[in-house]
């Protein structure tokens, strides 16, 4: 994977899951997980955290692709002058050594994470 200038990339991988809105598909780790292998990703770690939970700011020495599973979490990137907040299906790949921080939503937050070096 090529970072090049580009310290992280915000995306979507599925959809929505939002049952109020049948025509977006509801997103199940399964299928997220087959999405990453489509890409040659293996997930590295499934982690979850409480409502309102708090990551300090920092940093890894790989790479990382970020989905959520269910619930939401708010990233603070580039020193905290971007802020977005993921909800189920959406993604977020980090480029080795990106400085982040991070608040989980109201309703906690259960993420698949797959490492690249």
């Amino acid at each position: 994977m090529s970072y090049d200038a580009v310290p992280f990339l915000l995306g979507q991988v599925l959809g929505y899951n939002d049952a109020s809105m049948p025509s977006r598909p509801l997103v199940t780790e399964d299928a997220l997980r087959q999405s990453l292998a489509h890409e040659g990703l293996a997930v590295a770690e499934r982690w979850s955290n409480s409502p309102q939970a708090i990551y300090a700011t920092h940093e890894h020495p790989y790479g990382k692709v970020l989905v959520v599973v269910s619930g939401s979490i708010t990233f603070a990137i580039d020193g905290g002058k971007r802020h977005e907040t993921l909800q189920a299906g959406d993604r977020l790949t980090l480029a080795p050594h990106t400085p982040h921080s991070a608040v989980v939503g109201s309703e906690g937050v259960i993420c698949l994470e797959a490492h690249v070096r």
